[in-house]
């Protein structure tokens, strides 16, 4: 068996510590970028005003809305990214016949990936996306993932899965901007020296932050359309959420909660990446006991 699984079970683990660490980041992000009106006296004005209006009305488990589906959604995007992301990079590879990629290969294998990605996890993204954007109460029970699912299959239909799935492809381009500003910092640093795992989380930061800076207004308008109600007015396209938002809320709308996402977004490429590293030996160690692989390789490093 190739490392192909070995990467996506490693890229699992570490999407869902990641995930784990930062989920209050992200229910805040998420609930700044679908918020239209910012005058009312629930609104949140920014990040630290949003963490504890969330906190007094609906208590901790506020800031953790939808983490289960976040979870199961993380380990599923990451296992699919990182297993069709290493196919793509192995067969550059054994036809260049080198282990060192090129930027437009870097950027070929992560839309591909990428792609996947979107096509098969994006029900479970917008589910959360309503999970952790709707408001609640600390004294009543929350709607669970698949309660969602069924009124929403029955409310809107199918399609509603799929909504903002245009934006999420658009999308493809932050983890390719995210990979190869990775892989290529990656390959200059090890021509130098061997990389430990500080140098990983440095690498995951600063790659996610390039890329989350650059798309950031397509994320705005995606968690937008995955929230639209059946009787709420939305979004007939990409261009038609950007001129709207910068029609009612001006250009800053296009950024709103994007201090929050941008720290979310860093630490979490830099756990996800650090975690990746230190899991991917025990995911070949898991592997080679399940008879699923042959020990060809030294499982722990020395």
């Amino acid at each position: 068996m190739s490392d192909n699984v070995a990467h996506a079970l490693s890229g699992a683990g570490g999407g869902i510590v990641s995930m784990a660490l930062t989920y209050p980041l992200v229910s805040i992000s998420t609930r700044l970028q679908v918020q239209k009106k910012s005058n009312s006296e629930e609104a949140y004005k920014n990040t630290a005003d949003a963490f504890v209006k969330i906190l007094a009305k609906e208590g901790p488990k506020g800031l953790y809305s939808g983490l289960s589906s976040g979870v199961v959604g993380i380990a599923i995007t990451n296992g699919v990214y990182y297993y069709c992301y290493e196919a793509v990079k192995a067969a550059f590879e054994k036809a260049k016949g080198t282990n060192v990629m090129s930027t437009p290969e870097s950027m070929a294998s992560g839309a591909i990936a990428g792609a996947a990605v979107v096509l098969a996890t994006n029900p479970i993204w917008t589910i959360n996306t309503r999970l952790t954007t709707r408001k609640g109460d600390r004294n009543k029970p929350s709607e669970g993932f698949f309660q969602t699912a069924l009124r929403m299959l029955n409310e809107e239909g199918p399609m509603s899965f799929y909504a903002g799935v245009r934006a999420a492809l658009v999308l493809v381009i932050n983890p390719i901007i995210q990979y190869t500003v990775f892989e290529q910092l990656k390959n200059t640093i090890s021509k130098k020296r061997q990389l430990g795992n500080f140098d990983f989380f440095l690498l995951g930061a600063i790659s996610k932050l390039a890329a989350t800076s650059i798309t950031y207004p397509y994320i705005v308008v995606k968690a937008r359309m995955q929230v639209k109600s059946k009787d709420e007015e939305g979004y007939s396209s990409i261009w038609d959420g950007f001129s709207k938002i910068i029609a009612n809320e001006g250009v800053g709308g296009l950024y709103k909660g994007i201090s929050s996402k941008i720290v979310q977004s860093v630490l979490t490429a830099a756990f996800l990446f650090m975690a990746k590293e230190a899991l991917f030996d025990w995911a070949v160690w898991v592997l080679v006991l399940a008879g699923a692989r042959k020990a060809k390789v030294q499982v722990v490093k020395a």
